[in-house]
């Protein structure tokens, strides 16, 4: 096993934030074992197991990723229509500007624009595959029913990168006109349910992420049923 600081669970959870700036320093192939090896311990529906995990290094795939990647970001988002002057203090969401606690304020739009420039310079991306997704009805349900059975394990393999001092972020699935299922040779029914860069640090820290207080988000024996954190 490669060598590395032991770092504890709860550690890796509050510091394992997205990270977009990316060195294109090559991650030694015996740590891609270890990270992927820590995804897929993770919860996958009746145990069946029916994903694949793709480990993408191949500069001409990348680049063909990167530009499909860029061209739907900005489509979808329209990042690049949105300078920090006219952000101000709103945040990007896809419903457009909006202020409050969620979405992506100036900073992390950077953050994105980076990436989606520089995607085919990192190191590796792995994209987690469903096998036999579209066998069934194209719903919210199925989408939900597929993705529990994958994304748990996705996180397994970010906390891993994370104990390896290694850098990821979540983006989103791909669907069936992005033309990855040709790109990278998988059978018309598997699905690219993300795509997670991995890379060393070029920028940034591991932090804590920013979220809504709990006291907002959780509720006790029922809906509506709030109460204050205590104290630490």
């Amino acid at each position: 096993m490669p060598v590395r600081e032991p770092l504890d669970v709860l550690d890796a959870i509050q510091s394992t934030r997205a990270q977009r700036y990316l060195k294109p320093d090559a991650i030694p192939e015996p740590i891609l074992w270890e990270i992927l090896d820590a995804a897929v311990r993770g919860p996958t529906g009746g145990n069946k197991q029916g994903w694949a995990w793709i480990v993408i290094r191949d500069s001409e795939i990348k680049r063909e990723i990167g530009r499909v990647y860029e061209e739907r970001l900005k489509s979808i988002y329209g990042y690049e229509r949105v300078s920090d002057e006219a952000l101000g203090s709103g945040r990007i969401t896809r419903g457009g500007v909006q202020v409050g606690e969620v979405g992506l304020d100036a900073r992390n739009r950077r953050g994105v624009i980076h990436l989606a420039d520089h995607l085919a310079e990192v190191p590796v991306i792995v994209a987690p595959v469903i096998e036999n997704a579209a066998a069934g009805e194209d719903t919210r349900q199925a989408g939900a029913h597929l993705g529990s059975s994958i994304y748990g394990a996705v996180q397994n393999l970010m906390l891993a990168a994370r104990a390896f001092e290694i850098g990821s972020v979540f983006t989103w699935y791909l669907d069936e006109t992005s033309g990855f299922n040709g790109l990278l040779g998988m059978p018309e029914s598997a699905r690219v349910m993300c795509l997670i860069p991995l890379g060393y640090l070029a920028q940034g820290s591991f932090s804590q992420p920013r979220r809504r207080p709990l006291s907002e988000v959780v509720h006790w024996d029922g809906w509506g049923k709030q109460v204050a954190r205590p104290d630490a």
